[in-house]
């Protein structure tokens, strides 16, 4: 502890008060963790906002642009990638397509299918966000050495490797 009560902290305090039969420590590391990824999903949003997008947007020109050359992707992969339905995605894709940023393609290697790939536009786009969405990443774990956030995510991996797959990871 760093000496210093936060909001968990007072609510433990109560619980452990009111209900001292209780183990309400995992209370605590779910309490922060929401609190905190409630203050990093609003810091990483003003960095989408700042070009025109959204997280599900920024998700999916980002899985666009980091699948390499020609940053096209089946709706299946992109379906895959991003952990959304597949209705989710055609409404996300159908958004983009109509601001310019992506366009169907007839699939190469299949002629009843289709890709989904950046526009010009759309990989300019997301060049810079990302670039500014990685600084901003920096500054938003800056409170951590390097050592602990190398240490955090080895925990946070085991944990999350609990819950899911070896799948795709998002962006």
């Amino acid at each position: 502890m760093l000496g210093r009560m936060d909001q968990v902290d007072r609510i433990l305090a109560q619980w452990r008060a009111e209900r001292p039969d209780l183990d309400v420590g995992p209370m605590g590391t779910l309490g922060r963790l929401n609190r905190l990824a409630q203050h990093l999903g609003h810091g990483m949003e003003k960095t989408f906002m700042a070009h025109g997008l959204n997280r599900a947007s920024f998700d999916v020109l980002a899985t666009l642009r980091r699948s390499g050359p020609p940053y096209a992707l089946s709706p299946s992969a992109l379906i895959e990638w991003t952990m959304v339905t597949s209705g989710t995605m055609t409404n996300r894709i159908d958004r983009l397509e109509a601001i310019g940023l992506v366009e169907r393609r007839r699939n190469p290697e299949d002629g009843r299918g289709f890709l989904i790939g950046l526009t010009d536009t759309g990989h300019a786009l997301i060049e810079k966000a990302v670039t500014e969405h990685v600084a901003n990443q920096h500054r938003l774990t800056a409170a951590l050495s390097d050592a602990e956030r190398a240490a955090l995510d080895t925990l946070l991996a085991k944990w999350l490797a609990a819950f899911e797959d070896d799948g795709p990871a998002a962006s």
